[in-house]
């Protein structure tokens, strides 16, 4: 079993369509959203059937809380963007899980969500291994 990972916990195919995994936090997996139009984690609690943050016990939203924190700290800190994008909408992927979004002024779509905009571009191989390697290294530091 995955560290984490709680019996039942299945990812949302879509997510797992979208997304690349990037790392184990405690209790939640880290996925890169693969759009390099925008630097764009995902955090995802791994317990199963969970649609919304207050269906978490307390220590869980705890963790989702401070994971997300840590999360934030990072990428701001990696791509000294203008801005950091926080969400958990779920009304297309129903299962729990936290975008967390770098974002710049004149960025694709600024000042308006990430959602919707525009066609997906997947990032090249290489530089999608790089940027998740940047984030595991900042991420790593402050944990």
């Amino acid at each position: 079993m995955l560290p984490g990972h709680q019996p039942g916990f299945e990812l949302d195919r879509r997510l797992d369509a979208d997304s690349v995994p990037l790392m184990w936090l405690g209790l939640c997996e880290l996925r890169l959203m693969d759009d390099r139009r925008w630097p764009w984690l995902v955090l995802v609690p791994q317990r199963p059937l969970i649609a919304e943050m207050h269906d978490l016990t307390p220590l869980d939203q705890a963790m989702l809380t401070f994971e997300t924190n840590l999360v934030a700290q990072a990428l701001k800190t990696e791509t000294a963007c203008t801005k950091i994008n926080t969400g958990a909408l779920g009304n297309v992927v129903r299962q729990l899980h936290v975008h967390v979004v770098a974002r710049n002024i004149g960025d694709p779509g600024w000042p308006g969500p990430v959602w919707g905009y525009g066609v997906r571009e997947p990032y090249r191989t290489e530089d999608r291994h790089a940027f998740a390697e940047r984030m595991r290294s900042a991420l790593s530091t402050q944990t």
